[in-house]
């Protein structure tokens, strides 16, 4: 199966070329035509899947392009909220469409700017439900997507979520994605969803399998020797590193520079302009190392 099959129209039929795509991934293949035909649907999917383009691609498909913010996108996290965006922005950008992105840290009137402009929001839950008690902005998406639902769940915005849709028109459609089903997830499904259809994906159908996993059993003293033999062995172009905590984040970062590599640092202590240098900085192969 190729793209060509959903009959997307042409802008949008670039974008897929310009970014790549050849087929649709399992998730892309059983969604785009349940949304296509505006059908309200939870999918059980993995990150590593393509769920941005399962739901990005029909909704961009379906959007008229006047009328703003017809798409809004609700995912955990500041940094998803990037990601998704600049998905959404290469996937729309040859139609003309615009998006914002929205979430706590930056500034409250250059995103309300944003939004005044946008046809699509993607938004973090708790900057987003600032915004409209506050009537800060007044948004009538026909598209809600909820993206990574269990995540949301786990960091305690559940309650954020079901007072964010008490502002959201009722005449929509909504999308659901999620890595698990508990059973909050399913309640919540049953309350903002219409009738959905679902949609799931098994971990042996993932676009990411090519991903091999090893662990080394190291003691805790030696663990920066081993790290450097194992990067001096692999020379990996790009390696991101993954702390317990933010100070020993601090920590590595500091060693790993003394030892003559370009290392960035992430974490929640840092500014928000900082942030978003560090991940442009990696995206953009300034540094080796990402801690």
């Amino acid at each position: 199966m190729t793209f060509k099959e959903f009959n997307f129209k042409d802008t949008l039929n670039q974008a897929i070329n310009d970014a790549g795509f050849t087929e649709p991934s399992p998730v892309q293949k059983d969604s785009i035509p349940i949304i296509l035909e505006g059908l309200d649907m939870i999918g059980q999917a993995q990150t590593g899947t393509g769920k941005t383009a399962a739901f990005g691609l029909p909704i961009i498909q379906m959007m008229d392009g006047k009328s703003k913010v017809e798409a809004l996108v609700i995912v955990p996290t500041r940094e998803l909220a990037m990601q998704v965006s600049d998905e959404l922005f290469r996937f729309g950008k040859t139609a003309g469409l615009k998006t914002a992105t929205v979430y706590g840290g930056t500034s409250y009137n250059r995103q309300i700017d944003r939004i005044e402009q946008a046809n699509i929001i993607v938004a973090t839950p708790g900057r987003l439900q600032d915004l409209l008690k506050s009537k800060k902005i007044d948004i009538k998406p026909k598209f809600v997507v909820l993206d990574e639902a269990d995540e949301m769940l786990d960091m305690g915005f559940l309650d954020e979520i079901k007072n964010i849709f008490t502002y959201l028109p009722k005449d929509r459609q909504t999308l659901m994605f999620s890595a698990t089903m508990p059973k909050q997830i399913k309640l919540l499904a049953q309350q903002i969803l219409n009738n959905p259809k679902s949609v799931t994906i098994t971990k042996s159908e993932r676009t990411n399998t090519n991903i091999a996993q090893k662990f080394y059993v190291v003691a805790d003293y030696e663990r920066d020797d081993a790290l450097l033999r194992l990067i001096d062995y692999k020379n990996p172009s790009k390696c991101i590193i993954f702390c317990r905590m933010k100070k020993e984040v601090d920590r590595l970062s500091s060693y790993m520079t003394s030892q003559g590599f370009k290392v960035a640092a992430l974490h929640g202590d840092m500014e928000q302009k900082q942030r978003e240098h560090t991940i442009r900085s990696f995206k953009q192969g300034l540094v080796e190392i990402f801690i």
